[in-house]
């Protein structure tokens, strides 16, 4: 690392003045924090639209009685709650008059869950990336700012001199890789934090939306032994 001491110590004349080591750690240490913040953009916007579907969807079959009116009613509508239902027919529908209400209940419980993992995998698709920069970031920082000290004490040596005018330069560039490590990971763990909140609240959402399919099954159930019955009393 060259000790001649810049022209000025802002942070960009510190970088160009820095090891090839060190800006390398900070470069990608900008990528890093370049991430979370398209990470953060982009799951704000995707938790805003899936839970204001979810909920749309759900006041829209609060009225139903039954899968198909549910199904009629959200219509062409996709989603979790759609994929609920869809899989609460099928298990339904083949196994009318041959299988029992425990297991066609089961089944369509299992399916369910299914679904919801499936969901949550997706929702928290980008939060592993988040937790890494936040946990790693630091780190990175560090190395670039023990490999930058250390260069600068391999200069000083060689420039026989201590004097505080050329040994600062140095060591601030090497600091400032710390600082960068610090201004990633910082919002990322912030970030990360906030979304396993707001994921957890989808997620209960989505539940919600399991537990209305399974009771429009377990009426449709009913409805089917109620009629089967009527029509054996006649």
């Amino acid at each position: 690392m060259s000790i001649l001491v810049p022209h000025d110590l802002s942070p960009w004349s510190m970088f160009l003045s820095a090891d090839v080591i060190v800006k390398a750690v900070m470069i990608g240490l900008a990528l890093a924090s370049l991430a979370t913040w398209t990470i953060f953009i982009a799951k704000m916007i995707e938790l805003s639209v899936v839970k204001g579907k979810l909920r749309r969807s759900l006041k829209t079959i609060a009225e139903s009685r039954s899968l198909a009116e549910a199904q009629f009613a959200l219509g062409s509508k996709t989603g979790v709650l759609s994929a609920f239902l869809a899989a609460a027919m099928r298990e339904a529908r083949p196994s009318a008059g041959i299988s029992s209400d425990a297991g066609i209940k089961e089944r369509a419980a299992s399916s369910f869950a299914e679904i919801s993992r499936a969901e949550a995998r997706r929702i928290r698709f980008g939060m592993g990336q988040l937790a890494t920069i936040g946990a790693t970031s630091p780190f990175v920082g560090l190395f670039g700012t023990v490999w930058g000290i250390m260069n600068s004490f391999i200069g000083i040596s060689k420039a026989q001199t201590t004097n505080l005018a050329v040994v600062a330069p140095g060591i601030a560039e090497a600091l400032l890789a710390t600082a960068i490590g610090l201004v990633a990971a910082i919002p990322a763990v912030i970030i990360y934090n906030h979304f396993a909140r707001v994921t957890k609240t989808y997620l209960e959402q989505v539940s919600r939306a399991s537990g209305v399919a399974a009771r429009l099954l377990s009426r449709d159930l009913d409805r089917s032994h109620g009629g089967a019955h009527m029509r054996a009393a006649e």
